[in-house]
């Protein structure tokens, strides 16, 4: 018997540089995994890896996030086809980088669609069986660039407001059906993200320069949290935001 035998995790993002990792953590600890994605390549190399990642299972799903009515409708048909989704995790992201006047409202809406439409799709489709169930974890990723110091990320950072808010309003609205809602707010991980940064040993050296835990973070870290939050024992739990950044925002 593991941890989550029996309970379906929905996570988007779900190939990424963090989201891979906790895929195939979740999958470790007897989790059925629906792994939302778009990247192909990316599919391609979880697949490989989720393979050896069991005793639970990944099942791949290449959805495209920004069409949001189509997300709602097939995530409510996976929740029908597998009693219901327990988990959901909202990691997917897209993070352009430019002054805030050079975006044109296109692609403001844009980071939005994928960024906080996308979540609340899932969330609509998963919810109803949750309610059933009487039991449900959502989990919320945010950012430490909400909480500032970052330029040139406007759509973003607002994206990752939303998903805070998000996360307090569902707990509030959900907390009477056995449902929680959590939010992690990453700090900087080594990732794909940081390939916008023009001078990434630079870039390294601010990050140590701002934490307290004088090492970069690991995909496992955010693992970790999240593998916390849907847990049965977390159920008191709801409506926070857990910074998982070596202790950056004390600075």
């Amino acid at each position: 018997m593991t941890d989550f035998d029996g309970r379906t995790v929905l996570l988007t993002g779900a190939a990424g540089g963090l989201g891979a990792d906790v895929t195939c953590a979740f999958a470790g600890h007897g989790a059925r995994v629906i792994a939302v994605d778009i990247d192909a390549a990316k599919i391609a190399a979880l697949a490989s890896r989720a393979a050896a990642a069991g005793p639970g299972r990944v099942d791949i799903e290449r959805l495209d996030l920004s069409q949001s009515e189509f997300v709602a409708r097939r995530v409510a048909a996976l929740a029908e086809a597998c009693g219901g989704i327990d988990v959901v995790i909202n990691n997917a992201a897209i993070y352009p980088s430019k002054p805030f006047d050079a975006y044109t409202l296109a692609e403001w809406d844009a980071v939005q669609r994928v960024n906080v439409t996308a979540a609340v799709a899932c969330v609509q489709g998963a919810l109803p069986a949750m309610r059933r169930k009487g039991f449900g974890r959502i989990i919320n990723v945010a950012s430490i660039t909400w909480y500032g110091g970052w330029a040139n990320l406007a759509p973003y950072v607002a994206s990752k407001g939303a998903m805070v808010a998000l996360t307090r309003a569902w707990a509030r609205e959900f907390g009477p059906d056995g449902i929680t809602a959590n939010c992690i707010a990453p700090g900087a991980f080594p990732t794909d993200a940081e390939k916008i940064h023009p001078d990434p040993e630079g870039y390294a050296r601010f990050v140590l320069e701002h934490q307290s835990v004088k090492r970069r973070g690991r995909a496992q870290d955010i693992a970790g949290a999240m593998l916390f939050f849907a847990a049965a024992a977390s159920g008191f739990i709801t409506g926070q935001t857990l910074n998982v950044d070596g202790g950056w925002v004390m600075q």
